[in-house]
């Protein structure tokens, strides 16, 4: 895409937001715009497909912090300068004016001169370099997936549905109908800039003839139309590592939006949602539990069977253990695929009865009373007995 045609969108408005939005209201209106018009949605309806590349093309360049920095910057000089130019002066003292589009391109040779084009060429064309073309990438694409506690911790595979510009299978990807190949172009050898000189000053910039791919196509794919991409839904497999949290992005490279003829596709973030376990929660890569104990289980000491990952294990407790002690099992956490793993973190919590028989009623009368004849007193250290 040129500057020009960058400067005539306004991804803002395409989401609904304004200019000074959030990330995060950003990705919200995105996500809301994209369920309500994808093709899954709507099936047969021209105008949603439309409008859902016109919002995925928006949320490829503001949902990325250095696309939108540039495109902010490029919309305020373009505001500022009304799209024509600044002044400049060539080498003999007198003012020489040059189009404001003089600039979007990358400099090429300017000479010992340099030109503006050094400074603000790589602004708008992401890297392009005289002899050797850069097709426009395909936009990055975004998606969420919902898994359960178990497959969070221990990894999964995932089958994902995505309706989005893919690679066109009957050209595959080069925009020319099948037994044609696209052709260099004449205008730029190739290269897709074109340099052209103003005053003292040297400049690069696309090529007009084939946008900057450096091919023209002269019969088109009938498919795609010469683009090399067409939108259509297909499945892919996500492999979800082990460890995996709350929250985490997963990036899979290439799995994004088809690149225009043949250029390189975007990515694939995956978001992960995980579903909360009955028992178990996660601090790190640590497993943590509470477990209900009795007064004489603490007091007497036992062994606690307890849930993990992988079956159950014998916790001991030592007689005496305090209410709300957590005691540690090594190696009974999350494991992840670089190697490390967690330990299990269980902690008891005493569970006083509501009612009790006789019998216990007893008891634990006579006990108490051979408690404060041993002379424990359970608030002797407490700063409010003072």
């Amino acid at each position: 895409m040129s500057a020009r045609d960058w400067m005539d969108k306004d991804f803002y408005g395409d989401l609904g937001v304004p200019s000074d939005a959030s990330e995060a209201d950003i990705k919200k209106a995105y996500r809301k715009l994209a369920r309500e018009l994808h093709p899954d949605a709507n099936p047969g309806d021209a105008g949603a497909e439309a409008r859902f590349k016109t919002v995925s093309e928006a949320n490829g360049v503001l949902g990325d912090a250095a696309k939108r920095a540039e495109y902010d910057e490029a919309k305020r000089m373009f505001a500022t300068t009304g799209g024509r130019g600044f002044s400049g002066r060539g080498a003999g003292g007198g003012g020489q004016e040059f189009d404001l589009n003089d600039l979007f391109g990358q400099a090429g040779g300017a000479g010992a001169n340099g030109g503006l084009g050094d400074l603000l060429g790589g602004l708008f064309t992401r890297g392009a370099r005289p002899g050797g073309s850069r097709p426009q990438r395909g936009s990055d694409v975004e998606t969420e997936v919902r898994l359960d506690f178990a497959e969070a911790t221990k990894g999964a595979v995932v089958p994902l549905r995505l309706t989005s510009p893919a690679p066109c299978t009957t050209c595959h990807g080069s925009g020319a109908k099948p037994g044609t190949s696209p052709r260099t172009c004449p205008t730029c050898a190739g290269s897709g800039l074109v340099s052209r000189n103003q005053g003292a000053f040297g400049f690069s910039e696309p090529c007009r003839d084939c946008r900057g791919t450096g091919s023209q196509v002269d019969d088109p794919c009938p498919d795609c139309r010469g683009t090399g991409a067409t939108t259509r839904t297909r499945t892919i497999t996500v492999r979800v590592p082990s460890g995996v949290e709350d929250g985490q992005r997963i990036r899979l490279a290439g799995q994004g939006e088809a690149g225009l003829r043949g250029a390189p596709s975007g990515d694939l973030f995956v978001t992960v949602h995980v579903n909360a376990h009955a028992v178990f929660a996660r601090s790190g890569h640590d497993l943590t539990l509470t477990v209900p104990v009795s007064f004489g289980e603490l007091a007497l000491g036992t062994t606690l069977s307890v849930p993990t990952l992988n079956g159950r294990v014998g916790v001991k407790l030592p007689p005496g253990t305090s209410d709300g002690r957590t005691l540690r099992v090594r190696g009974r956490g999350v494991s992840t695929r670089d190697g490390v793993t967690g330990d299990l973190l269980v902690t008891v919590e005493v569970a006083v009865p509501p009612t009790l028989d006789t019998a216990a009623t007893e008891a634990l009368t006579a006990y108490a009373a051979a408690e404060r004849a041993s002379g424990f007193d359970p608030r002797a250290r407490w700063a409010g007995s003072r």
